[in-house]
């Protein structure tokens, strides 16, 4: 693999790009928005935004990616997803599974969002499905999400301790008219057990952040300090195993990995500090 930096921008948790424009979040709720086509070696924000109902549920940001389906009609950016992760890992409830689906709206150099759904995993105590079986309770029982645009499936994945696996879910994504209005004031969709279109298991991730679905692949970024390595792992969803774990440890590259997106058919990555780079497979 081939790593080329590219430029520096804020830190911070996972982005995601749509058109020439990158989103870069952090881990309450805050967005910082670049322009592509002006690479620089400092790049410079056009704007910065707070997600929608950041005070209610704060996405950790650490999977965000756009979908396909458009809000309304004349719409400028399709759907985007954010998942919640440990923000609530001291609280009574956690929040496990948990998905948030906003519109994006932009008017010049304006953005802003609307929570418009929140999509749960309805089976996270399930010791068979979700978490480790036995005795061994998981760290970070959250889980990524991750949409495959193309065929209009939404992954799920959880790290399982116990087992020392990584497990991951496909379901069908959820429409706009799924779901019923709850608590949050917008449509909330359970995902059940029995509406797994299919699920497999792969090599133990280690503190999963960024990814993203692209061309049937899942490219999923890992790491945590110094002494879990930042990494990325291919996983290919058609064939349902890992193709790829790279170390950027060993390549000389220390910091924690948080972001991974497709500009185009290029590979964007980024860390925790906002080191960007270009990665070649």
């Amino acid at each position: 693999m081939k790593i080329k930096k590219l430029s520096t921008i804020v830190g911070g948790q996972d982005g995601a790009i749509y058109k020439n424009y990158l989103f870069r979040f952090s881990s309450k709720g805050g967005c910082t928005v670049y322009d592509l086509t002006k690479i620089e070696e400092n790049m410079v924000p056009i704007a910065e935004f707070k997600l929608d109902k950041a005070e209610l549920i704060a996405p950790h940001s650490n999977s965000v990616t756009f979908g396909n389906e458009f809000f309304a009609e004349g719409d400028e950016f399709p759907l985007l997803y954010s998942n919640v992760y440990n923000n609530y890992a001291k609280t009574e409830d956690k929040r496990v599974g948990i998905c948030c689906v906003y519109r994006l709206v932009r008017e010049g150099n304006t953005f802003s969002t609307q929570l418009v759904q929140l999509i749960k995993i309805g089976f996270t105590d399930d010791r068979v499905l979700w978490r480790s079986s036995g005795e061994v309770e998981d760290k970070r029982p959250y889980g990524n999400f991750v949409v495959d645009t193309q065929n209009s499936l939404l992954y799920a994945f959880v790290m399982r301790d116990g087992e020392e696996q990584t497990r991951y879910f496909s379901f069908d994504l959820p429409t706009l008219s799924d779901g019923e209005i709850g608590d949050s004031g917008v449509r909330e969709v359970t995902l059940t057990a029995d509406m797994i279109k299919e699920y497999f298991d792969t090599p133990y991730h280690n503190y999963v952040q960024g990814a993203v679905c692209y061309e049937g692949k899942i490219y999923s970024v890992e790491g945590f300090g110094e002494k879990i390595h930042p990494a990325i792992r291919i996983i290919d969803t058609e064939e349902k195993r890992q193709i790829l774990h790279f170390d950027f440890f060993d390549a000389g590259y220390t910091d924690e990995a948080e972001l991974i997106d497709f500009y185009g058919d290029r590979c964007i990555y980024g860390d925790h500090i906002g080191d960007l780079f270009e990665l070649v497979f």
